[in-house]
């Protein structure tokens, strides 16, 4: 193990940095995709409601792996022989459009129940003085909804880090991916995974501290 730290060490942490880009650009275009759902589910239209379902309910009913494989291999293959247009992805443009679209299902569902949890006395209150639905939602509603979604959020942002690992089937190259490469130039599997795993464990645990940290500040401040 000491061997794959002084010799392979920097070469993981850049990795590991990769990892932690790809879940971020992941998660702030999934951020964006579960708003955008998230209030269409709350609407009363049902054609908004029916928008938000079939792309939550098709979303997370296809696995990672296969969406990877869809948007990497499928669509750039769809786009050049079906339309005639040349179209290709980056490893980076295709892992993120996969997690954004991921973790964007799981988040509409977070922001939904999160809406949900407001009282619906204060979207009439605010409705009652005069203001649009939108700026209701905008000004009254979503600050408060917010103090309930922030811990799942981060909890999401989690997931999504582990599920990077996933996106190593085409070819990026975050920390799985090149503990992979390590283990082919040093045959040593148990050490180069023993490495990984305790990465991921430093990472994972310093967003739970902090995801708790954020909560106990959210809760003295509703006291």
């Amino acid at each position: 193990m000491v061997r794959i730290i002084t010799q392979y060490g920097q070469l993981l942490l850049r990795a590991m940095g990769q990892t932690v880009l790809l879940a971020l650009c992941g998660l702030f275009f999934a951020c964006i995709l579960g708003i955008l759902f998230g209030i269409l589910g709350v609407m009363k239209n049902r054609v908004c409601r029916a928008i938000d379902r079939v792309f939550v309910d098709v979303i997370r009913g296809v696995p990672l792996i296969v969406l990877a494989y869809f948007v990497y291999f499928g669509v750039p293959y769809a786009m050049k022989n079906i339309l005639g247009i040349p179209f290709t992805l980056s490893a980076l443009q295709a892992g993120t459009i996969c997690l954004a679209l991921n973790c964007g299902a799981y988040m509409a569902e977070i922001i939904r129940a999160g809406i949900q949890s407001v009282d619906k006395g204060q979207m009439e209150a605010a409705r009652s003085l005069g203001m649009p639905w939108w700026r209701s939602m905008y000004r009254v509603v979503m600050p408060q909804a917010i103090r309930t979604m922030i811990p799942s959020i981060i909890n999401q942002f989690i997931i999504t880090l582990k599920d990077t690992s996933i996106l190593s089937v085409i070819g990026f190259p975050e920390l799985v991916n090149t503990a992979k490469n390590v283990v082919a130039n040093t045959f040593l599997s148990f050490q180069t995974w023993g490495v990984v795993a305790v990465m991921y464990l430093i990472i994972i645990e310093l967003l739970t501290v902090a995801s708790r940290m954020l909560e106990r500040r959210l809760n003295v401040g509703r006291e």
